[in-house]
């Protein structure tokens, strides 16, 4: 059996480096490829893979949102996440998204393939050191809107231009702030946003 192959990652040579490495695989087909995440849907869509693999940081939509839209608009592919960030967050936030599987981009070819054909054939696939540390870590703390925050700031953003961003009142993005900076043990908003990237909880 044929297992049909969409692959999505906004960086070209990895994309094609990706592809023709999958590709050598006798049982691989890589029927499209994507470098946006909100091209997933129509890709899976017109091409009718039958695993999906995301990146998780891609310009549109990240792999995250990608794999939520699959599992719901097109429940025939499964998601199977690729990245660079082994992190427990990520991995939580993952599966919540309905992704059947998580693998690091530094995982051997040989342990990448068997994770595909592990997803194909209905399987969960998870790294079991990046499990366990899941279960330590526990979920994340922040609420929704706390996220939006946190992530509106990473570039620096004045509260002002956070709650123009978020269509909020500035002093309601003043205690999402606070209550992010204490539930991270941060100093400030700065590392509160670092360290909530740090735990994949953006």
């Amino acid at each position: 059996m044929t297992i049909r192959l969409l692959l999505a990652e906004d960086q070209e040579l990895i994309r094609k480096a990706l592809a023709t490495l999958l590709g050598l695989e006798c049982d691989f087909e890589v029927v499209a490829t994507v470098g946006r995440g909100d091209e997933v849907v129509a890709a899976a869509r017109s091409s009718a893979p039958d695993v999906a693999l995301l990146d998780i940081e891609m310009p549109g939509i990240d792999g995250l949102a990608a794999a939520a839209i699959l599992t719901e608009q097109v429940p025939a592919c499964r998601s199977l996440i690729l990245t660079t960030f082994g992190r427990p967050g990520y991995l939580r936030r993952a599966l919540d998204a309905g992704a059947r599987g998580f693998v690091v981009k530094d995982a051997p070819a040989e342990q990448l393939a068997d994770a595909i054909r592990r997803v194909a054939s209905g399987q969960r696939v998870v790294d079991p050191a990046l499990a366990a540390e899941t279960v330590v870590h526990g979920a994340s703390p922040l609420t929704a809107r706390e996220r939006d925050v946190l992530v509106a700031c990473r570039d620096a953003a004045t509260v002002a231009e956070i709650a123009g961003r978020l269509f909020l009142s500035e002093g309601t993005v003043r205690n999402y702030l606070s209550a992010a900076i204490a539930k991270t043990a941060a100093r400030n908003r700065i590392e509160a946003a670092r360290i909530a990237d740090a735990n994949g909880w953006l």
